[in-house]
């Protein structure tokens, strides 16, 4: 029996530990779904076409499959804390945008794009894998950063020693085979503005003299903003020589973010906008190449209005307006008079024909959840690198689709780049399957730090 007065303490029983869910079974699940769409689609345009399911069905639903389920099983054992959504929504994009260059290189007989599309995927999921397995810890990069912008610095100049494209020195072409260095150079500039912003981020946010009467606009000192911003303007002044503004763009936004991000500064975001608006009404006026398409852009109508008839911009716009909401269907649309660059820089031109405006929102959408999911891991991210790193290689995809959606559907100039996994171009996916296993092992990071802790 208890006395009164008696107090007797009960010690709190201790907080459970927490093991968090691995939701391997989710991912799993959700590429089976995306490979019998894909299928479905590449069964679908034959049946349109020609009445019967393509003969290459079989092989071509086997080969997405085991490389979907190759690369699943990489996630399984080596980033088993990963999110499960990543993994399926590019497997689905590039599953896409093999369907639809399938069916474009029906227009096309002598010039078949589909089955290098598909070795580069192959070779886009192999360096996939081979990250996920041998990068255990994404902090490894931060030791790199200085290697990775030399390295960079050398990938966008190489293409200067060779011939332009279409107007554009983006390409290294040898015997036969061509690479865009450019591409691979974005992730590299990605890890070292994340590692040198995360290592200088105080001095940055908290450091240097304020701007006039702008008490919010800090600039920090010159020794600590100074390297970084020779770097980003080397490599957008070789982009510049180049005549590739597209990637000047997307590296100028890239930059723009980190910083906001590592400094928590509004005032770079608004800076950023206006360097950008003065450098593009200067290089619109002063380049020829790039003149040309902002007066496209003006006038997508002016050469039919001249007996010329339509321009790319203009079939473009055709395009859309002919697959109104639900679409033609796959394989029943005329998007190919789009002329050379339909299978690359307006490939989501045919998707909208032929997809309608549902299927339109539904990529975007796709795009849209895997930039979300990459923001989600940065923001769980405890490690400063690991965060940065997260948010720029979900903004590089986030920029790339804007830049490309509007310049196809006429909201800003063309720029010469490759939608992510759907457009036709080997260093395009090799890249951005380089790019979803960063954020992989970014996101199993951040999750995995909290598996097995005590509840709060």
């Amino acid at each position: 029996m208890i006395n009164a007065g008696t107090t007797v303490a009960q010690a709190k029983a201790p907080a459970s530990a927490v093991r968090l869910p691995r939701r391997r079974g989710i991912e799993l699940a959700l590429i089976v779904l995306a490979v019998l769409l894909c299928v479905y689609g590449y069964c679908a345009v034959g049946l349109a076409r020609n009445g019967t399911v393509p003969p290459g069905a079989a092989g071509y639903g086997a080969g997405l499959g085991v490389l979907a389920f190759l690369a699943h099983c990489a996630v399984r054992l080596r980033a088993p804390y990963a999110d499960p959504l990543p993994l399926p929504i590019a497997v689905l994009l590039n599953g896409l945008g093999l369907v639809l260059i399938y069916r474009l290189d029906l227009e096309t007989p002598g010039d078949e794009a589909a089955p290098t599309q598909l070795v580069w995927s192959t070779v886009g999921v192999t360096l996939f894998i081979l990250v996920v397995a041998l990068l255990r810890d994404h902090r490894v990069l931060q030791r790199y950063a200085y290697v990775c912008v030399v390295a960079a610095l050398g990938l966008l100049t190489l293409p200067i020693l060779f011939p332009a494209v279409n107007g554009a020195r983006i390409w290294v072409r040898i015997a036969g085979f061509s690479i865009q260095p450019g591409e691979f150079a974005k992730v590299l500039l990605a890890v070292f503005f994340a590692a040198y912003l995360a290592a200088n981020r105080n001095a940055l946010a908290y450091a240097g003299r304020r701007v006039w009467k702008f008490r919010r606009l800090q600039l920090p000192t010159g020794r600590v903003l100074g390297p970084i911003v020779t770097i980003w303007l080397l490599s957008v002044g070789v982009l510049v020589l180049e005549r590739d503004l597209g990637t000047s763009l997307l590296f100028f936004g890239l930059f723009v973010v980190l910083l906001y991000v590592a400094t928590g500064r509004t005032g770079w975001i608004a800076v950023g906008l206006l360097l950008a608006s003065l450098g593009a009404v200067a290089v619109g006026w002063l380049e020829p190449h790039v003149h040309s398409r902002v007066e496209d852009w003006l006038h997508p109508f002016a050469s039919i209005e001249a007996g010329q008839g339509p321009n790319q911009l203009a079939q473009s716009l055709f395009s859309f307006a002919t697959g109104g909401i639900l679409g033609t269907g796959l394989g029943l649309g005329h998007s190919i008079l789009i002329g050379f660059a339909a299978k690359s820089d307006f490939v989501l031109a045919t998707a909208g024909e032929e997809l309608g405006l549902a299927g339109l929102s539904a990529i975007f959408l796709l795009y849209g959840l895997l930039v979300e999911r990459g923001y989600r891991a940065g923001l769980a991210q405890r490690d400063p690198f690991g965060r940065l790193l997260a948010v720029g290689l979900a903004s590089i995809l986030a920029l790339q689709v804007f830049v490309i959606a509007g310049g196809v559907t006429g909201l800003i100039p063309l720029t010469g780049m490759a939608m992510p996994f759907l457009a036709q171009g080997g260093s395009s996916v090799v890249t951005n399957w380089a790019i979803v296993a960063l954020l992989i092992r970014v996101s199993d990071s951040a999750r995995s730090q909290y598996d097995g802790k005590a509840a709060p």
